[in-house]
C-alpha cells in the first residue's frame, strides 16, 4: 500500500520567509503539531486535514509548474511519510525546503533538503521542546529561525548563537512577532550588536494581511 499523509492544504504563493523570500513557491501544509506556541499563526492545521497518497500530492504540485516547494505545517516531521514525500519531490528536481520546529529529530531528512528550523524562544511557551542535538545535523544551506517577541527572546537568541557557534554552521534568521515586537526595534538591535543574522519580516502578511500567504 502506498504511503499517505494528512494534508491541510496545498497552495501556490510567494515565499514569505527564509532565504528564498519572494520566490513563487508551492506550499504543502501537513496536518498536526505536538507544540502549542503562543505566537502560532497556523493553529488551523492542528487537526482535520485530508489523507492523500504521496503520488496524489506530487501530482497536485506538478500542476503549478513551479521550481520551489516548501513542506510545512503544523510540524511536518510528526508524520513519518513526510521524509518519503520530500525525496520524491527532490527526485523530480524540485528545490525543496522543510519548515520544522526543531523538536523532532532531523537526522534522517534527505541531505538535499534545505532545512528551516525554528528554535523556540522563551515567549513561545515551548522552550523546553527544543532538541539542540539537531544543530549538529545542520549545514551551510540550512537556516535556524528565531521568532522574537521581546527583549528576553532577543537576548536568549543571541546567547544560543554564541553557545552553538551557529554563524559558522548555518544561516540565521531573526523574525519579529507581529504586533509584539516592532520590526524597526529588532532591526536597530541587530545593527547595534552587529549580529551575523538575516532580518526578515513575513512578506505574505504585508502583501495580503494573511497568515497563509494566499
Amino acid at each position: 500500500m502506498e504511503k499517505s499523509l494528512k494534508i491541510t492544504e496545498i497552495f501556490y504563493s510567494l515565499q514569505g520567509e527564509s532565504n528564498t523570500v519572494g520566490l513563487p513557491t508551492v506550499f504543502i501544509r501537513l496536518t498536526g503539531c505536538p507544540l502549542r506556541c503562543s505566537y502560532c499563526d497556523t493553529a488551523y492545521a492542528f487537526s482535520g486535514g485530508k489523507k492523500q497518497t504521496l503520488t496524489a500530492i506530487v501530482d497536485q504540485v506538478d500542476q503549478f509548474k513551479a521550481r520551489y516547494v516548501t513542506v510545512t505545517g503544523g510540524e511536518p516531521l510528526a508524520q513519518s511519510a513526510a521524509q518519503a514525500l520530500m525525496t520524491m519531490l527532490l527526485d523530480k528536481n524540485y528545490v525543496v525546503s522543510l519548515e520544522t520546529s526543531g523538536a523532532i529529530d532531523i537526522s534522517a531528512v534527505d541531505p538535499r533538503v534545505s532545512i528551516v528550523m525554528d528554535l523556540k524562544t522563551p515567549s513561545s511557551g515551548e522552550l523546553d521542546k527544543n532538541d539542540y542535538k539537531n544543530i549538529e545535523h545542520l549545514a551551510n544551506k540550512d537556516q535556524v529561525k528565531f521568532v522574537i517577541a521581546d527583549t528576553t527572546d532577543y537576548e536568549w537568541s543571541k546567547s544560543i548563537i554564541k553557545q552553538y557557534d551557529l554563524s559558522s554552521r548555518c544561516q540565521i534568521l531573526f523574525s519579529p512577532v507581529m504586533e509584539q515586537m516592532k520590526p524597526s526595534e529588532l532591526a536597530d538591535n541587530i545593527l547595534q550588536d552587529n549580529l551575523p543574522v538575516r532580518f526578515q519580516i513575513q512578506l505574505h502578511k504585508y502583501l495580503w494581511d494573511d497568515a497563509q500567504g494566499k
